[in-house]
């Protein structure tokens, strides 16, 4: 088997072999599920094929990374309702869009997320006094974000989208009353 070099600009390629086991290429080592967690967190891109067949498996690949962390069950990324209503979109007519929506969404709040931590670094800094009217007026932005997009879409309209909010509303709350805890 020749050894498969990675070109400037190209991810690495990760086999995953019949036995489960996946070997990274660029490496030129077997790695586990944690290490290409790691990878991910440390923006190193990477494909995941079939040795045998080439097929791509990148996507059920994270996707079992995710589970791994989920079942970890310290700290939960994703809330068992956001879960519900992630599978209740599957052979859904907004199956299409969710994706996207997902996307922008995540990119929005790394983003917010950016700012936010600048923000902290200069507070701690002395530079700002007040970090915590900071998350506020970045909470401010992602809700009048968030509910524009949902007006736009009227399936989203209604109680549902009520219960969205209200839902979203708290973890900001539950988020703000952590984060002021932490700067005192």
């Amino acid at each position: 088997m020749g050894r498969t070099r990675k070109k400037e600009g190209e991810p690495t390629v990760v086999k995953k072999y019949a036995n489960r086991r996946l070997y990274d290429t660029g490496r030129s080592s077997y790695v586990t599920l944690d290490d290409l967690c790691e990878m991910v967190k440390e923006n190193h891109d990477f494909v995941v094929q079939d040795a045998k067949t080439g097929e791509d498996l990148t996507r059920s690949v994270l996707t079992q990374i995710i589970v791994e962390q989920e079942s970890k069950g310290e700290n939960n990324l994703l809330p068992v309702a956001f879960l519900r209503q992630l599978i209740a979109y599957y052979g859904d007519n907004l199956q299409t869009v969710v994706p996207d929506y997902l996307e922008q969404t995540l990119e929005t709040f790394t983003k917010n997320q950016e700012q936010f931590r600048d923000q902290m670094n200069k507070s701690l800094e002395g530079m700002i006094a007040n970090p915590v009217s900071t998350l506020e007026e970045i909470n401010r932005q992602n809700m009048a974000m968030f509910e524009k997009a949902m007006s736009a879409w009227s399936p989203f309209s209604g109680t549902q989208s009520n219960s969205n909010e209200d839902a979203l509303k708290q973890k900001i709350s539950e988020l703000e009353a952590e984060i002021e805890k932490l700067s005192r």
